[in-house]
């Protein structure tokens, strides 16, 4: 098992309209095999000291992924290749995590 954290950056104003597409992607890609769990988050303010500022245009994706052939496959998905030209326009950055448990 491996787990992806997909951190997105959104160009100011944008993270409502990009989450309305990743809700949409979401079954799908939940439908593939080998997805054990896929789904977007946000900051919430939680008053921790140690937490960083709220981030207003990010979009954090948790990932489970039954190994690195699963992940591979996901990433040249014709879905997941018709979801990044709908977001093309809204995404400024995305950084990428792939981990296994120590």
């Amino acid at each position: 098992m491996i787990h992806v954290i997909a951190t997105i950056t959104l160009a100011a104003g944008k993270r409502a309209e990009f989450l309305k597409h990743f809700h949409a992607l979401v079954p799908l890609v939940k439908a593939e095999v080998g997805c054990m769990d896929y789904g977007p988050a946000v900051d919430i303010a939680s008053g921790i000291p140690i937490q960083k500022p709220v981030r207003p245009d990010v979009v954090v994706v948790v990932e489970q992924w039954s190994g690195l052939d699963a992940l591979r496959a996901h990433l040249v998905a014709p879905h997941m290749q018709a979801y990044r030209e709908k977001v093309k326009n809204l995404v400024t950055d995305t950084q990428l995590l792939v981990l296994e448990p120590a």
